[in-house]
C-alpha cells in the first residue's frame, strides 16, 4: 500500500471528531509544504511490537547520532493520541524554543521541546501552529 492509501486509511479509522481535526490538519500541512516528502509510520518496530502512535511524516531531513551515524527521517509528524492530537517538530536543536516562543500563543495545549499536543483544533491558534510547522522545516533544512 503506498504512502497516501496509508495516511487516508490511518485518518478514517479516528473516531470524529479527531477524524475531521486530523484531516483538516493534514491539509492545512500540505497546502504550506506542498512538495514535501510523506511518511507513514505505523509505530510498529522491526519485530512488529507497537512502540509508538502511528505517525504522518512530512518533510525530509537527515538526523546526525553521537555514535556517527546518520538517518533519513521526517521534520514533522501528525499523531493521534488517547486525548487529541499531536504535532511533532523533529530536529529542532534548542528544546525551548518552542515553548518560549509559541506556548503562550498557541492556547490550550501542551508543548515540550519537541511536541504540540491538544485535545481539540477548536482550543488552539491553528495560525500560530503553523507557524511553529514552518520554523521546525526552516531549522532542519540544509
Amino acid at each position: 500500500m503506498n504512502v497516501e492509501k496509508q495516511i487516508k486509511e490511518y485518518i478514517s479509522t479516528q473516531p470524529e471528531p479527531k477524524h475531521s481535526e486530523m484531516q483538516t490538519l493534514h491539509q492545512r500541512i500540505l497546502l504550506v509544504l506542498p512538495k514535501c516528502k510523506l511518511w507513514f509510520l505505523d509505530g510498529r518496530d522491526d519485530k512488529g511490537k507497537i512502540v509508538s502512535n502511528p505517525n504522518i511524516g512530512y518533510g525530509l531531513q537527515t538526523i546526525n547520532y553521537a555514535d556517527g551515524k546518520t538517518r533519513e527521517f521526517y521534520q514533522i509528524g501528525l499523531s493521534a493520541n488517547t486525548v487529541g492530537i499531536s504535532v511533532y517538530i523533529i530536529g529542532i536543536d534548542d528544546k525551548t524554543y518552542l515553548t518560549k516562543t509559541y506556548g503562550k500563543k498557541l492556547g490550550k495545549a501542551s508543548v515540550t521541546g519537541y511536541c504540540i499536543k491538544f485535545k481539540t483544533i477548536k482550543d488552539i491558534n491553528i495560525d500560530v501552529l503553523e507557524a511553529a510547522i514552518l520554523y521546525g522545516v526552516k531549522v532542519t533544512t540544509p
